[in-house]
């Protein structure tokens, strides 16, 4: 038997040449439609990895701004805590100024003057009783022959007495007392006259010292009944907070 030569279509009447064209038209239209769809399922192939790319690089667009934006966030907030313990400082500042200033302007002072002199003949002393000519706040206190420092800090305290005596060396002694331990912090010694008509000579101290809260100050002449010149303006003893 004879074979028909491949993609030949057998020659058996006018139907059959019909039939061989029809399936060529369909073989040829199937393999145009697998190309078509081969080139659009390419397209969309690339186009997702064009829309992919686009949204990393969106991604990456969006952590950056959130980066610079909680980067700037906390600098701000940084510098919004520097700048308000700044003013923090500057407030604390200005208020110790105002307090000192107006503690400048009510800085505690007594003055006082001689109203007595009492001699002690056994200890071989003369001691001043005071009262207060002119005084501010309440830090301290005078009570007879003694002055009480209520607040404690640094003081200014200075005393002057007036000597009428031949003796040949008169002075007196500022003591300090404070649970029940007696310093001498202040001295002053003047060489006296021989003749009883010039026989005056006064003696001034001064000096600074902080002073605790409890401390209590005396005057006193080493010598039992020493004469002595109680006018304000020769004999006195004073105290001022610095």
């Amino acid at each position: 038997m004879a074979q028909r030569p491949l993609g030949v279509c057998p020659v058996s009447g006018a139907t059959s040449v019909i039939l061989c064209a029809v399936s060529l038209t369909t073989v040829c239209i199937c393999f145009i439609l697998l190309r078509l769809q081969s080139e659009q399922i390419n397209e969309l192939r690339n186009n997702l990895m064009t829309l992919e790319m686009k949204v990393e690089k969106t991604d990456i667009i969006k952590r950056s701004v959130w980066d610079c934006y909680t980067d700037a966030k906390g600098q701000s907030a940084s510098r919004g805590r520097r700048e308000a313990s700044k003013r923090g400082r500057k407030q604390r500042q200005t208020q110790t100024r105002k307090r000192q200033c107006a503690s400048a302007g009510r800085r505690a002072f007594l003055h006082l003057k001689a109203l007595s002199s009492l001699s002690n003949d056994e200890e071989d002393y003369t001691a001043i009783k005071w009262m207060a000519a002119g005084s501010q706040g309440e830090g301290l206190q005078v009570s007879g022959e003694t002055v009480t420092v209520a607040t404690e800090g640094p003081y200014f305290i200075y005393s002057q007495v007036l000597y009428k005596s031949t003796t040949w060396v008169m002075g007196h002694v500022i003591t300090k007392r404070l649970n029940g331990t007696d310093t001498k912090i202040l001295k002053c010694v003047k060489n006296m006259p021989d003749n009883i008509s010039t026989a005056l000579n006064s003696c001034y101290t001064a000096g600074t010292f902080f002073l605790e809260s409890g401390t209590v100050l005396e005057l006193s002449v080493p010598r039992k009944s020493a004469k002595l010149v109680l006018s304000p303006d020769a004999t006195f003893f004073g105290i001022f907070s610095l």
